[in-house]
């Protein structure tokens, strides 16, 4: 990725408040000392807008793609947008089965063969993708690649390609936390809070 998609998602995350520092409690249970709150972005119209530029660039890369598919509910602000401006159909993967209507897992048009591109916010393990490619799976699509804004590189590329999933990130949080430093946007102890965690 050129340097100025970097340096525009970062300038992104401290101007709107997304990146945040303290002891946060991620999905999965993990303790971490920062959180990525990417829920906020779609609050600030022309962070969001930019956002799902980077996104969209990065989705152009992927080949074959004939579905966009979101994960609730981080996942669908963006995958809805993204699937607009691509002029791709949109699907959706359900938490949980609803009880009413059709019982559906999946909200909207699939057809087996479908090869469908899965959209969250960040990564960490990828459980959430995972869980979601399943089930997609199960219906008859061919879910072979994934896209996120941030990849937290906490395992959740590796698990994917396990899963037979390539992952595609619009930036990495060491890419992130080395352009905040370089910014002046961040200081030495958060730069060290940001890389903590990686998976080497």
């Amino acid at each position: 990725m050129p340097k100025l998609i970097e340096e525009e998602l970062s300038k992104i995350l401290i101007h709107t408040g997304a990146l945040k520092f303290g002891m946060f409690t991620l999905s999965g249970g993990k303790l971490s000392p920062y959180y990525l709150d990417l829920r906020i972005l779609p609050s600030f119209p022309d962070a969001f807008h930019a956002s799902i530029e980077l996104l969209g660039k990065t989705a152009k890369t992927v080949e074959g793609v004939t579905k966009i598919a979101g994960i609730p509910t981080g996942g669908l602000p963006w995958a809805s947008v993204l699937a607009y401006n691509l002029s791709k159909p949109l699907v959706y993967v359900r938490k949980e089965v609803k009880s009413h209507g059709r019982e559906k897992m999946v909200e909207g048009l699939l057809t087996p063969g479908d090869r469908v591109l899965l959209i969250d916010d960040v990564i960490t393990t990828g459980k959430n993708i995972l869980d979601a490619s399943q089930t997609l799976r199960a219906e008859g699509g061919v879910v072979e690649d994934a896209l996120v804004l941030v990849d937290r590189e906490e395992g959740g590329r590796e698990h994917l390609l396990k899963a037979g999933m390539k992952l595609h990130s619009v930036t990495r949080i060491s890419e992130l936390a080395q352009r905040l430093l370089d910014m002046d946007a961040i200081n030495e102890s958060q730069y060290e809070e940001l890389t903590t965690q990686l998976q080497k």
